[in-house]
């Protein structure tokens, strides 16, 4: 053998396009009788394998190929029914193997030596193909894919209510979806393809007649053969060409009409059906019909009466089967649990429990509930850089009806009560709205509020006062709980999962950084610390900057660590306390208070502690409130702004009555931001 011979290795895409190829030859190249009839052999033995891989399936998207299959195999069977028709024709003054013997066997049996009888038969089985087998299995597939395609829509919702409720994780939702893809892309192709199968039947009606009819003109006017022997001779040709191609063709109908039947179901057909056919009350009526047709006068007894036995005794055997599965056993001992260990110690991060009364809230056609969980999970992490782990949504018995509970990490963060189908409304000045309703408690806040009915909501909303829906007030309660205990939820694995997402401009950073000089629980300590305090952890390549070169300058403290980042984040973070305003509204410390707070502090320079008197603090504190309150009146959000060393300590100190408010240091305002002191302590 040659070495370049060797080297060709053919694989199943150069089978397949060769395949193609010699499919499209043969409507134009004649075949010898030799490879006619392997051809034709060929097309029998491929629609017996699809039809039994149809009749073996699970799914149906398991035969994703079957459309294809479906086209390829029926432009094969014109080619040979072109080729047949042009054997016969041409050389069927021959006799009746000039088409081959296939097509000669095939003929001479159906004949039966009576062509009158014969040809009876065959237009049966054309009309059995053609108006029963292909028309039933367009008509499935058309309703098919017109159902899947309207039910489109509603299976991706319901794949993106059991994501947001923690039903599912990403990689599973995204499995979900592919599966639905190929699910609604096959049942159109399917759609498609039984119009080929249609097609092939009609073409074979019309190579039949022409067959009979062509032949026994050539046969006669041309080769002046008896009439009797033309019609025999071409009646046999005629009869076993349209057999060798109709009988393919009507296997291939019916594995077409099995496949767009199919139900979904975990099983096979053959299983599917023996289950559904084999109860015991079925068969026992079946027996006693078959038994009761065997002794009615003229009717032959042992046929029936071999029926009636058989259903008679699947049908004892069977209910004795299911008494047996449906007696009490002896009690076994209980385990000790029915799911895994792992699962069981297995932590909600965040969790929603809903009273039996609000179910309806994350249930029906279109929750409101998980659209606005969705919501809120795409605003947070625009806004934080930080994608929420997956809110699980339960019920809970032991609530009152109206009544929901928040858990972060299983521990209650926050609880309230609704009242649907009724709105909340609130007054922004802080009163209560002139509105005939049900005084309550905004849960987010604590803001005094209304529940009133649908029909006042034009009125409360003329009166000034804002009105929310029972999904949005739950979903405002729960964004500010994540907002209280972000910093919790961002756990080690979410950190990885961050880095591991960044985009590969940025892996070389992140390879350089992590685990070489500093580990991802250090990391997660500072991006907790940034979140805790509402800052974006979004320009996470600036946030790792900044990490890489506080470790150049051997800061490895988390407070140094910090204290770099926040510098380097300086314009966000100037930005962020400007909010919507033109400058940054500032409270800072005077001279007097930082040396005061400087010299508080004890302890080497890598753990420092603020000791200082608690009379001297309680001034602090009522001076800042005075102030905050101050700029509160005058409509200012206003930051308190101390030296790098303080802001830590004096962040510590704050956030215990005002964790809203910032604390800055004085290297975190950016040169290009406009300030305005509001005060000094």
């Amino acid at each position: 053998m040659p070495a370049w011979l060797s080297r060709i290795r053919i694989g199943s895409d150069v089978v397949l396009v060769i395949g193609v190829l010699l499919v499209l030859t043969i409507l134009v190249v004649p075949l010898p009788p030799v490879l006619l009839d392997a051809a034709l052999a060929i097309n029998i033995t491929v629609s017996v394998l699809i039809l039994m891989v149809a009749l073996l399936l699970v799914k149906p998207l398991e035969f994703a190929s079957f459309p294809q299959i479906l086209l390829i195999t029926t432009l094969f069977r014109l080619g040979l029914n072109v080729a047949t028709t042009r054997s016969i024709l041409a050389d069927g003054h021959e006799g009746p193997q000039a088409a081959g013997n296939v097509v000669a066997a095939f003929g001479g049996y159906l004949m039966a030596g009576d062509i009158v009888v014969g040809m009876i038969v065959f237009a049966i089985l054309l009309l059995v193909n053609h108006v029963v087998v292909s028309e039933g299995a367009g008509r499935v597939a058309e309703v098919s894919a017109r159902f899947h395609l309207d039910s489109l829509p509603g299976k991706q919702m319901a794949i993106d209510a059991d994501l947001n409720a923690g039903t599912i994780d990403e990689k599973q939702a995204r499995a979900r979806r592919k599966e639905l893809e190929e699910e609604s892309s096959f049942h159109g192709s399917m759609d498609g393809a039984a119009k080929f199968v249609k097609g092939d039947a009609i073409a074979g009606l019309v190579s039949t007649f022409i067959n009979l009819l062509g032949g026994l003109g050539i046969g006669l006017l041309r080769h002046s053969m008896p009439f009797g022997e033309a019609i025999e001779t071409y009646s046999i040709l005629t009869v076993g060409d349209g057999l060798v191609g109709q009988i393919p063709a009507l296997l291939v109908s019916v594995a077409a009409a099995i496949v767009v039947t199919k139900a979904a179901g975990e099983d096979r057909a053959d299983v599917q059906m023996a289950r559904d056919l084999g109860g015991w009350k079925p068969l026992a009526v079946a027996s006693i019909i078959s038994g009761l047709m065997g002794v009615l006068p003229g009717m032959p007894l042992i046929p029936f009466a071999l029926l009636a036995g058989g259903t008679g005794t699947a049908a004892w055997l069977r209910r004795k089967k299911d008494m047996a599965e449906a007696a009490p056993e002896a009690p076994l001992p209980l385990p000790e649990s029915e799911q895994p260990v792992s699962q069981v110690l297995r932590m909600d991060l965040l969790r929603h429990e809903l009273g039996y009364g609000l179910l309806s809230l994350a249930a029906g056609d279109a929750p409101k509930l998980t659209e606005q969980i969705r919501g809120l999970r795409r605003a947070i992490a625009q806004e934080m850089g930080f994608v929420l782990p997956s809110i699980r949504i339960q019920d809970n018995l032991e609530l009152p009806p109206d009544t929901y509970i928040v858990r972060v990490k299983e521990i209650e963060a926050g609880r309230g009560q609704l009242r649907p189908p009724m709105l909340l409304a609130i007054d922004p000045n802080g009163g209560v709205p002139d509105l005939p309703g049900e005084r309550t408690t905004e849960p987010s806040f604590g803001l005094p509020a209304l529940w009133i009915e649908e029909r006042l909501r034009e009125e409360a909303l003329a009166r000034g006062a804002t009105v929310v829906d029972v999904p949005g007030v739950l979903a405002t309660h729960l964004t500010e709980i994540v907002r209280e205990h972000m910093a919790e939820l961002l756990s080690f694995s979410e950190t990885q999962k961050l880095l591991d997402e960044l985009p590969k401009d940025q892996q070389k950073l992140v390879s350089d950084l992590i685990p070489s000089q500093v580990g991802v629980s250090a990391l997660q300590r500072v991006l907790q610390a940034l979140v805790s305090e509402r800052v974006s952890i979004r320009d996470m390549a600036t946030i790792l900057e900044g990490v890489q070169e506080a470790l150049a300058a051997n800061m490895r403290t988390l407070p140094g660590m910090l204290a770099v980042v926040r510098a380097k984040l300086a314009r966000q973070i100037s930005e962020a306390a400007r909010g919507t305003g033109t400058h940054v509204p500032l409270i800072t410390l005077s001279p007097e208070w930082e040396v005061a707070f400087s010299e508080a502090l004890v302890g080497p320079p890598e753990d420092r502690q603020l000791a200082m008197e608690t009379s001297k603090l309680q001034e602090f504190l009522g001076r800042l409130r005075t102030l905050l309150e101050q700029a509160e009146e005058q409509g200012e959000n206003a930051v308190l702004l101390c030296s790098g060393g303080l802001r830590p300590h004096l962040r510590a100190i704050v956030e215990r009555f005002r964790p809203a408010t910032s604390v800055l240091a004085q290297q975190e305002i950016h040169p290009r931001v406009r300030i305005r002191t509001l005060g000094v302590i």
